[in-house]
């Protein structure tokens, strides 16, 4: 049996530098998107209703999911925007809907509206210069964005 960590104990209940840590949707962007899609339930609410717990409960229909943009301890192991995204994957197998919001970095948006291919590469044990020895991989998985030659 794993320990539960306190959720008190979790870094992302520390916050930010000034104490926050809990950001919620704004009410206009999640009206835009609730006309479109409706939603039904919502396995990141605020506040979180005691032994709630949207990573291992059934979702509904039509799911909004704003989950911790951090790490969060989960039955005693460290869990972030992998653990939602493999859970919204599977609901949506199910045949639920779901949008889920996260940060990412621009200039991912950027290529993709330009019509990139991506290729997912895996953990790129990528060579050092020095000597041409392979490295240990990051531990993260390495996207090829690929723009074709529209020619």
């Amino acid at each position: 049996m794993t320990e539960r960590l306190d959720p008190a104990a979790n870094k992302f209940h520390v916050g930010a530098l000034d104490g926050k840590h809990y950001w919620l949707t704004p009410p206009e962007l999640y009206a835009r998107l609730d006309a479109e899609f409706r939603f039904t339930f919502d396995p990141c609410p605020f506040p979180k209703p005691d032994d709630f717990d949207g990573l291992t409960m059934p979702w509904g229909a039509s799911n909004y999911v704003n989950p911790p943009f951090g790490s969060i301890m989960h039955d005693g192991k460290r869990k972030g925007a992998t653990a939602w995204a493999r859970k919204a994957i599977a609901e949506n197998a199910e045949g639920k809907g779901v949008v889920l919001v996260y940060p990412i970095d621009k200039w991912v948006l950027m290529l993709l509206a330009a019509g990139a291919e991506v290729r997912n590469l895996g953990d790129v044990r990528w060579l050092a210069t020095e000597d041409g020895s392979t490295g240990q991989g990051t531990g993260r998985h390495i996207a090829a964005f690929i723009l074709r030659n529209p020619k």
